[in-house]
């Protein structure tokens, strides 16, 4: 063992403490690899091997060694100790390891990977169709903004990307691009006040088929010039008044024509309706035809169901009758919008409630295409200081006031996220929790320093780069050209945010796989979260940005983090034998507790992940007893947030199955006749925090597995 204190210098520059115990460890796995039987007399002639090398170490340096020195002096020693073939596979390993690492900046070994359609860069985003050419060439351009993004990131924070400890998401857009991630779109200032797009001046829209079609072209525009998703908030609220503009018309048309006050209310009333039905039919049916400059379908949700006028309602109800009925001749169900409607006490929640009916064909909606997901209204203003939908699929804004003291959602967004490996954490520590703590720590300062870095970076943006976001209203504030966009990120107006995956697989490291009636083990993993907040509670205070903790939808990282640690430690139980991590906090998607006990398990962790989160349920077919999931949604009501249904809505139009199709290797088929052909079945999972068609657009090996390995919890 090492007498004295020296420090490693990382190829990245930093500045470590040697720790004899990672070589140790890279001599053991050199020895598994080449079959190498460690019986008692193997292993201490390794650790006489170690001393051997730590005596050169304390001989040779005093106060700093690189890293490549070290490995100099381990590939030396045991070439005089004649361990040749041991040498050979650690000399080999390393060799591989800066192989692999330049493999990541080296372009054309990137582009052969999407010429071969290699799954891991072709089914990375199962919201994009990677044989349409504008996708193609969509994930062409991000393979030369990775290249380019790596090399301009800190040398640590790059460093540990490409190791596997953090990811850096959507290196393909920024920081090669100062782009902002995703965001609640200010569409009642743009609506009322007009908007620019293109040549175009466009003014408010004088009915609501006019404000639908319109909606849609702000989606398409904002879509463009961020990476991430889009919401609208309230849009009930929102569109209501454009609304009111048909009712209107339409009664002055009334009066001319139509004899009798009562009749013409009645006509007025029931041309609106059918308005208003249409403009919602057109607004779904303009999303799911629009392709963003990104070659996908803009991610967009919308946000409904606190509205109380007779407008308002209808605009809910045509939302979820729209959705019910589906796309197309054969009614597929419709992936986007994401539909997201509130539930709060006195308005909708009991039978006694004036919007209660609109509650009932939201269940309906629900056990028939798996969207709306819901918000309990009272929970989410506890959790994150104020009601608004999510920003894509779980990002949530924090309560914030403007200087005149008015609360301000729409308008706001988020910078980007960077999520933590924290099952490799927990296998790096051997068991110990006293080390999982120092290493947790440790990357915790990496992740600090590549999320300053992402706010550095998208400050640098110009207006005039995103005239739709900055200049013409979506992000609330028009800015004009040379302005800077901190305008709009500065005092916590935007938020960035650390993710994090696998709870599950941490405490089973060292609780075994059954941990989740351990009382010990989750509060175990509730000290995790309490950590990582406390220090981004701490960062925020020191940059004035929010910096919050989200709970990683992980659609591919799933896939990458796993695969990576079972590179680094092979086949564990219960962590990398799955061949994915579990998301976030949620239970072990492979057991079956009833919907009460998973949401009572999983209740506690959005405390302190507030800046993203969701709660899923699995069901069997639910068309028939609509009653079974609002039990289900009335008892989540003072527990948690934010609740997604999941369940089956294959359809087979060969044989007219319904229900769950059977997982294969690489898709689903109809379990009654085979069928697998997309063009005549809709296969509908939910992805993260969206549907997705895996037939259609198929998903990276670790997500299709945890979707297949979901049981139904009733």
């Amino acid at each position: 063992m090492m007498v004295k204190t020296i420090k490693v210098i990382k190829r990245d520059g930093r500045s470590v403490d040697f720790d004899d115990q990672k070589i140790y460890e890279a001599l053991l796995k050199a020895s598994k690899n080449i079959h190498l039987e460690l019986t008692d007399e193997t292993t201490a002639n390794l650790k006489e091997i170690m001393n051997k090398i730590n005596e050169e170490i304390e001989t040779r340096f005093y106060s700093d060694i690189k890293i490549y020195e070290i490995q100099s002096i381990v590939e030396h020693t045991l070439l005089d100790e004649e361990q040749f073939a041991l040498a050979k596979e650690y000399i080999n390993y390393r060799t591989n390891r800066d192989f692999e690492r330049n493999k990541a900046t080296d372009i054309n070994f990137s582009i052969e990977k999407l010429i071969q359609k290699d799954q891991t860069v072709v089914n990375e985003n199962a919201n994009k169709d990677s044989e349409a050419f504008n996708t193609q060439r969509d994930l062409t351009a991000g393979i030369v903004g990775k290249s380019i993004g790596l090399k301009m990131l800190p040398p640590h924070v790059a460093n540990a990307h490409q190791k596997g400890d953090i990811h850096y998401h959507d290196l393909d857009y920024q920081p090669y691009q100062p782009m902002t991630n995703c965001c609640l779109i200010d569409f009642k200032s743009m609506l009322t006040e007009g908007f620019k797009i293109g040549n175009a001046e466009v003014e408010s829209p004088k009915s609501i088929q006019t404000a639908a079609a319109q909606m849609a072209q702000i989606i398409a525009n904002v879509a463009s010039s961020q990476y991430g998703g889009c919401s609208a908030d309230r849009v009930d609220e929102v569109l209501a008044p454009f609304a009111e503009r048909n009712y209107a018309k339409h009664l002055e048309t009334a009066k001319e024509w139509i004899e009798g006050e009562a009749k013409q209310l009645e006509f007025a009333k029931s041309r609106t309706k059918k308005d208003i039905y249409d403009a919602m039919q057109s607004l779904e049916y303009e999303i799911n035809t629009l392709y963003s400059s990104q070659g996908q379908t803009p991610f967009t949700s919308l946000g409904f169901g606190l509205g109380t006028s007779w407008i308002e309602r209808e605009i809910q109800m045509s939302i979820l009758k729209v959705r019910i009925k589906g796309i197309g001749i054969e009614h597929r169900t419709a992936i986007f919008p994401k539909l997201i409607f509130a539930i709060k006490r006195g308005l909708n929640l009991a039978e006694s409630d004036p919007n209660y009916d609109v509650k009932e064909l939201a269940l309906e909606c629900a056990t028939k295409r798996m969207y709306p997901d819901v918000l309990m209204y009272d929970k989410l203003v506890e959790l994150t200081g104020s009601f608004k939908t999510p920003m894509g699929c779980r990002s949530f804004l924090q309560g914030w006031k403007d200087e005149a003291g008015n609360e301000v959602n729409s308008g706001r967004m988020n910078l980007g996220v960077l999520t933590l490996n924290l099952p490799r954490i927990a296998m790096e520590s051997g068991g110990s929790q006293e080390k999982f703590w120092k290493i947790l720590a440790d990357r915790l300062e990496i992740c600090k320093d590549g999320l300053v870095y992402r706010v550095e970076r998208v400050k640098e943006a110009m207006p005039e780069n995103a005239p739709i976001l900055y200049m013409h209203g979506a992000f609330g504030k028009r800015l004009k050209k040379g302005e800077s966009v901190d305008e709009l990120f500065k005092n916590r107006r935007a938020t960035v945010s650390l993710g994090y995956i696998g709870l599950y697989e941490v405490a089973s490291v060292f609780y075994g796989g059954e941990w989740e009636t351990n009382p010990e083990a989750k509060a175990f993993t509730l000290d995790i979260l309490k950590l990582m907040k406390a220090q981004t509670d701490a960062w925020s205070d020191e940059f004035d940005y929010h910096f919050s903790i989200y709970s990683t939808p992980s659609e591919s990282l799933t896939d990458r983090f796993c695969r990576l640690d079972t590179e680094k430690f092979g086949v564990v139980e219960n962590i990398t034998d799955k061949d994915y991590y579990t998301n976030s906090y949620h239970y072990d998607v492979r057991k079956n507790p009833t919907p009460f006990e998973k949401l009572d398990f999983e209740k506690d962790y959005p405390a302190y992940a507030s800046g993203g989160f969701i709660h899923y349920c699995e069901y069997p077919n639910m068309r028939q007893n609509p009653k079974a999931l609002e039990t289900v949604w009335d008892y989540a009501y003072d527990r948690i947030g934010y609740l997604g249904t999941n369940t089956p809505i294959d359809h087979c139009y060969e044989c007219g199955f319904d229900g769950d199709f059977d997982p294969t290797e690489r898709g689903f088929e109809c379990p009654q006749c085979g069928n697998h052909d997309p063009k005549t079945c809709d296969v509908v999972k939910r992805t993260c925090g969206y549907l997705g068609n895996p037939q259609a657009r198929p998903m990276v090996h670790g997500r299709h597995k945890e979707i297949s390995a979901r049981v139904k919890h009733m």
